[in-house]
């Protein structure tokens, strides 16, 4: 993936990615980090486990949606090691394209099933 690309060539964004695009939103963080937010998020329904976030954490980068933060927010010694993570300016763009898609499909489908905003068969 390049970086000049317009946003919505890279989408439909896989749910990894997503999840941890969506994680990334309020600030920088580190992988474990990023599964709890994730698993706290879905209530426990949605989990990545360390192969599947590490992958997707890799391609993410590789695709520059996201960058490698050079500070450490613990102060803890143990904690040095961990790498942090924050959306780019690009992963933000891609992540607004990827919701705005999102919100078009659930309002189409709303619509095919007559349903109300609120989830209710008008």
């Amino acid at each position: 993936m390049d970086r000049k690309s317009a946003p919505e060539s890279l989408l439909p964004l896989p749910g990894a990615e997503l999840e941890i695009l969506l994680a990334l939103v309020d600030g920088e963080s580190h992988g474990y980090a990023i599964m709890r937010a994730v698993e706290e998020r879905g209530g426990g329904r949605t989990r990545l486990g360390p192969g599947t976030l590490y992958a997707a954490l890799k391609r993410l980068l590789a695709a520059r949606l996201i960058e490698e933060s050079e500070k450490r927010c613990d102060p803890e010694p143990d904690h040095s090691r961990r790498r942090y993570y924050r959306l780019s300016g690009f992963g933000s763009r891609v992540l607004a394209a990827e919701l705005a898609r999102l919100s078009a499909l659930v309002r189409r489908g709303r619509r095919g099933l007559r349903l109300s905003p609120a989830g209710g068969r008008s």
